[in-house]
């Protein structure tokens, strides 16, 4: 049963002269308990998308058109009352950096209790039983110890475990995770991600993961979506898509991770930037920067069709295909 649906959702900025296209008509669905990856270069409007679905764009951002439905509710046309009801309690996002999502003159106890009281009529005796118990899910030591501490006294590691608590502090049906161990050691990342699936999966929760790191969404998500400049360009199960990429981006991508270069060679990379948003091409935005870009792909804007078991936003993708295959061949 679906959970979410995104349809032809457009976010632009308001500029003094022009409104540039942050987000452009993208559209995906997402199903109850199912896991979601967007990955793409800085720019290409992954957090964008989730600030989008919480309602929490900054001025000059806005919501130009389409719709966020959860649950056949449209998010957009609801007031901003009726949205912090729902922000939360029903979906709920983990930010980049804990220090900061948690306010930093209040304890953990506080703002645990907080959350809660503003969404259900508890004591603070009944919301501090909770926050221990969910403080205790995502293996915080003393956990009653941890509510008289504040935000500066924890490690970084404790503390987005902290922020993973509030996230579920009132079991939201969707998590939004925006890059969600960017600010921690390496060593602690690990740790972090399992602990997110391991809740995930054992709540049922849906779970929309905002990273660059196709390590990290190999292992944790069921299907991916890959950006480029406020679209998405190829989508599909993530196994199908990392295990045979169709669009030259997303090729790109996977060739550029250090596991597929030998030893002693250079890393790949894709040649050129991400194009800002006053300056995005005619044609395929990825034209550019692409090998196999021909006179169409730098005049019409490709559709996203379906191709095998994966939707892709290519013109060259059946020649492309037919090459390689060729290659393979000989």
């Amino acid at each position: 049963m679906t959970l979410l649906s995104v349809r032809d959702l457009t976010v632009k900025f308001a500029m003094r002269d022009q409104n540039l296209t942050a987000l452009n008509k993208i559209s995906f669905d997402l199903a109850k308990g199912e896991r979601l990856g967007i990955v793409g270069e800085s720019g290409a409007g992954k957090s964008i998308t989730g600030f989008s679905l919480m309602k929490l764009l900054s001025h000059p951002g806005f919501i130009d058109s389409g719709q966020i439905l959860l649950e056949g509710e449209d998010l957009i046309e609801l007031s901003d009352a009726r949205m912090r009801a729902i922000r939360g309690n029903r979906m709920a996002m983990i930010f980049q950096d804990p220090m900061v999502t948690l306010n930093p003159v209040l304890t953990i106890g506080q703002q645990m209790v907080e959350t809660l009281r503003a969404h259900r009529k508890l004591s603070e005796s009944d919301a501090k039983q909770i926050s221990i118990v969910k403080l205790r899910e995502v293996y915080i030591p003393s956990p009653e110890e941890r509510l008289d501490q504040y935000p500066h006294e924890l490690s970084g590691g404790m503390r987005q475990r902290i922020v993973i608590a509030i996230a579920l502090l009132l079991d939201p049906q969707l998590i939004i995770a925006d890059e969600p161990t960017t600010a921690l050691d390496v060593t602690i990342q690990a740790d972090i991600m399992d602990l997110l699936l391991e809740l995930c999966q054992s709540n049922k929760v849906g779970l929309i993961l905002i990273t660059h790191d196709l390590g990290v969404v190999s292992q944790m998500t069921e299907r991916l979506l890959v950006m480029y400049a406020g679209k998405i360009i190829e989508a599909g199960r993530t196994r199908e898509i990392i295990n045979d990429p169709q669009h030259p981006y997303t090729q790109g991508l996977i060739n550029a991770l250090p596991q597929q270069t030998e030893p002693g060679r250079p890393l790949k990379q894709i040649p050129g930037n991400m194009p800002s948003l006053s300056a995005i091409p005619t044609g395929c935005p990825f034209n550019p920067r692409c090998e196999y870009a021909l006179d169409h792909c730098r005049t019409t804007p490709p559709e996203i069709v379906r191709y095998g078991n994966v939707e892709v936003a290519c013109h060259e993708v059946s020649r492309l295909n037919a090459e390689r295959s060729e290659e393979q061949g000989a």
